[in-house]
């Protein structure tokens, strides 16, 4: 999926909705609301598949300290969304441009 550009017009507006995006299940309705932000489309996604991950790891039983690392995952995305920048999460980023909503 290629991305489309984002400027700061969508920056400034939206870096609220895009931190948010990070926090579990409202990553899917961010995707659903702001469908028209780059800048929130770019941040959900990655929200999204952190939180299919944290799911993952709390139903296989001996992997729920991982969520350890999705959680510092999310608080670096969040600080980053909150900051108008886009952080491109190792492994997740890939993973994150083959969702579509």
């Amino acid at each position: 999926m290629i991305d489309k550009p984002v400027n700061s017009k969508d920056i400034d507006e939206n870096k609220l909705m895009a931190a948010l995006s990070y926090i579990w299940a409202f990553s899917v309705v961010m995707m659903l609301l702001k469908k028209d932000s780059p800048f929130v489309q770019f941040h959900a996604r990655q929200g999204f598949v952190l939180f299919v991950i944290s799911v993952i790891f709390m139903i296989i039983a001996v992997l729920w300290w991982a969520n350890i690392i999705v959680a510092v995952y999310c608080i670096i995305g969040i600080w980053s969304a909150y900051q108008g920048k886009e952080w491109k999460a190792p492994l997740i980023y890939q993973i994150a441009q083959k969702v579509k909503f």
